[in-house]
């Protein structure tokens, strides 16, 4: 077992004058500049191949690093700063009088700075060279300076980044040429940051050309945004953070978000993107706590819908974007309150309109007219989220997470559900219409990113009830039929009717609405829900609500597993379902199977289970 070494001792001021400079940098993006004030400070400079020429090319004395050694580059390259007078005088502990002597006998002067970046290993991979060119653009001599320097930051300042160029001159102006504890430490931590990234990303290269099922995993996060809190307010530190060299899937425009935002963005986004490809239809979802509360795509209102969404009062020309988000907030408006909203197109300023209205926090999208953007961007006082989503992001194959402690690694979810995928009819009635094809699937793709186990019903190509996150499907069925009464009894004439005082808002009159039709008021709660009306409505009774339930026909239902039994099936004849997708593979499929014979309804069993958790 190995032994840890003891510190050796040195000087603990924090200032350190940068007398000499090692640069040798691949990303020359501000280098001149920086070579030039350091030339400035009387900064002796010191290089390699590129670096050097570039360097010289402005006008600057540069010393080659050869030169400094007295051994030339040697093996391509290969050996070029693996030498002791380039490594002691990075690692020298400054105000050590052994260190100082070895210095002085060996001839070595000292390296306050070092410049590095290293070579671009991951970038190569990603180009898809072939394995020696991998192997080739793996960094030897720049990690090792890199960690040197590092380890020896009360001396030495290292860098690695062009970004920090400006923070390096700004210390040196105040402190006559020095730099400080406080940053030389703060770039060490990056650097080995940096380190531990670049050989992780090396590590996984050679377990997967290894060919291993399960490969030795090293992943390297960089943090991109701090965030307020996690989910809740005591977790804290928070932070939104991306692969080392890979992008995020979208930028931010407008807004601060936070952390349920961002999780409600990463899944809403792909469901709208899955359903723009399966439907060729423009795709909207509305979600809250990581599951839709309503998604949709772009179909037509009729007379009756306009007037239920109170569209019939609103100058707004539906544009087919405008017409999926106003659809997937109507699927459940009461659940939507609040929502993060999602877009598979362009948003235009007839949606930025639809949205101005409504209590939201933010928006994905791939793009937004300039209009629609400053109408979004003046929302909740400026402080709406605006995403725009890169519409050529391609997430890695795996997935990765934490939890208690432990690492957790899929493959990512990425099932490609489409018409084909309904095409395993099962009963008497066969036949799936065009329409019913396009519910189906809006109902799959929903539940593919809604927590279960889950059960969704749609009609007219919008979620009209999602059932989510429940133990037992059959109160999955329930949760979301509920959703889809209150969704069509919401058109029946004596709520349609209903007569509300001016001033009353429009989330007021739908959560009027809703309990209305729930009708299970408190005799306290009543009076108070009383006072928003010009006059005090009739009672929607049970008998008016079942009879105008069984006009209900058409609705799709689809589950994100197979049917234990057939109770589900029952539960949905009550609500007009036509048409059921399920995976099927129950030892109870016959049963579930007679009884949508029984009820007349089409059953595809699309033998795909879409858990999401």
């Amino acid at each position: 077992m190995a032994t840890s070494h003891a510190a050796i001792q040195g000087s603990n001021e924090s200032l350190r004058k940068v007398t000499r400079a090692l640069l040798s940098v691949s990303d020359k993006t501000g280098v001149v500049e920086f070579g030039k004030f350091l030339a400035e400070n009387n900064v002796e400079l010191l290089s390699t191949g590129g670096t050097a020429k570039k360097l010289r090319e402005a006008g600057l004395t540069v010393k080659d690093v050869s030169e400094h050694t007295g051994s030339p580059e040697m093996l391509d390259g290969r050996v070029k700063t693996l030498h002791p007078k380039i490594h002691g005088g990075i690692l020298a502990v400054r105000g050590n009088e052994k260190h100082e002597e070895d210095m002085k006998v060996n001839d070595i002067a000292p390296i306050d700075l070092v410049v590095l970046n290293l070579y671009p290993f991951e970038s190569t991979v990603a180009k898809g060279s072939d394995f020696d060119t991998c192997v080739e653009n793996i960094d030897i001599g720049g990690p090792g300076m890199l960690r040197a320097s590092a380890k020896n930051h009360k001396g030495v300042v290292i860098v690695t980044d062009p970004d920090q160029y400006a923070s390096v001159m700004e210390e040196m102006k105040a402190n006559d040429g020095a730099t400080t504890i406080e940053l030389r430490r703060r770039f060490a931590a990056a650097a080995f940051a940096l380190s531990a990234r670049y050989d992780g990303a090396i590590a996984s290269y050679f377990s997967n050309q290894l060919g291993s099922e399960l490969p030795a995993v090293s992943r390297s996060y960089v943090p991109e945004r701090q965030l307020k809190y996690g989910c809740n307010p005591p977790q804290k530190p928070a932070a939104l953070c991306r692969l080392n060299n890979t992008p995020l899937p979208f930028t931010v425009k407008n807004g601060n978000p936070g952390y349920i935002n961002l999780l409600d963005a990463a899944n809403a986004w792909q469901l709208v993107r899955e359903l723009r490809a399966a439907t060729n239809l423009p795709a909207a979802a509305s979600f809250k706590h990581v599951s839709p509360a309503g998604a949709a795509v772009a179909v037509p209102l009729s007379d009756v819908e306009n007037q239920a969404y109170e569209m019939h009062t609103r100058n707004i020309e539906l544009t087919p974007s405008a017409l999926a988000y106003l659809r997937a907030r109507q699927a459940d408006p009461m659940s939507s309150f609040g929502d993060f909203a999602a877009l598979s197109d362009h948003v235009d300023v007839a949606t930025a309109k639809v949205l101005k209205t409504e209590v939201s926090d933010g928006i994905v999208a791939p793009s937004y007219a300039p209009e629609a953007l400053e109408i979004l961007s003046a929302k909740k006082g400026g402080k709406f989220i605006v995403l725009e989503a890169d519409p050529n992001y391609t997430p890695p194959a795996n997935e990765y997470r934490e939890v208690f402690g432990m690492g957790f690694m899929q493959k990512r979810n990425d099932i490609v559900l489409s018409e084909e995928t309904l095409a395993d009819v099962v009963t008497s009635v066969s036949e799936l219409s065009e329409g019913a094809k396009r519910d189906l699937l809006v109902g799959s793709i929903s539940l593919k990113y809604t927590q279960s186990n889950s059960v969704g019903y749609a009609i007219n190509g919008q979620m009209i009830g999602v059932g989510a996150g429940q133990q037992s499907r059959v109160d999955c069925a329930k949760l979301a039929g509920r959703k889809v009464k209150i969704w069509y009894l919401r058109q029946h004439p004596k709520v349609l009717g209903l007569k509300f005082k001016s001033g009353i808002k429009r989330q007021a009159r739908i959560n009027a609405r809703v309990r209305y039709i729930e009708g299970d008021f408190s005799e306290i709660e009543k009076k108070t829900w009383e006072t928003q009306f010009e006059e005090i409505p009739e009672p929607l009774t049970e008998e008016e609500k079942n009879e105008f339930m069984q006009s209900l026909t058409g609705v799709a239902l689809s589950s994100d597993a197979f049917f234990p039994f057939r109770d589900s099936i029952d539960v949905a004849s009550k609500l007009g379902v036509s048409f059921v997708a399920q995976a099927g593979g129950s030892v109870q499929d016959t049963q579930v199977i007679e009884a949508c014979n029984e009820y007349n309804m089409a059953m595809a069993m699309t033998k795909q289970r879409l858990f999401h958790h």
